[in-house]
């Protein structure tokens, strides 16, 4: 009984210190993109902006592709959309790959 309350309490340790993790903001240098497209743009004959843009407009999320990694950008809409195709500094919240944005502004 002992042994499982101790177990117990280094699981919930453990998740505490992973949600904690998770809450904090982090820094994010990558390219604004869509979810629907990430790394590779599908639109032949447009900008990487372009194609962004218009796959927003038909119901995708904006999205930040940091190397192979997208994460989907949760935030103000209108914010990311100025820099569409653009490399970015993203500070914000992760969760899985999801970004709470705090701010974004260019990469320098």
């Amino acid at each position: 009984m002992r042994i499982a309350g101790i177990a117990f309490i280094g699981a919930e340790l453990a998740l505490s210190a992973t949600l904690a993790f998770a809450q904090t903001d982090q820094t994010f240098t990558g390219t604004v993109s869509d979810s629907m497209c990430g790394k590779k743009h599908m639109m032949q004959g447009e900008s990487a902006a372009q194609c962004t843009r218009e796959c927003v407009k038909s119901g995708s999320d904006y999205a930040l592709v940091v190397g192979d990694k997208v994460y989907t950008l949760k935030g103000d809409k209108t914010d990311f959309d100025k820099f569409a195709g653009a490399n970015v500094v993203v500070k914000g919240k992760p969760s899985a790959n999801v970004i709470t944005v705090e701010s974004i502004k260019p990469a320098m």
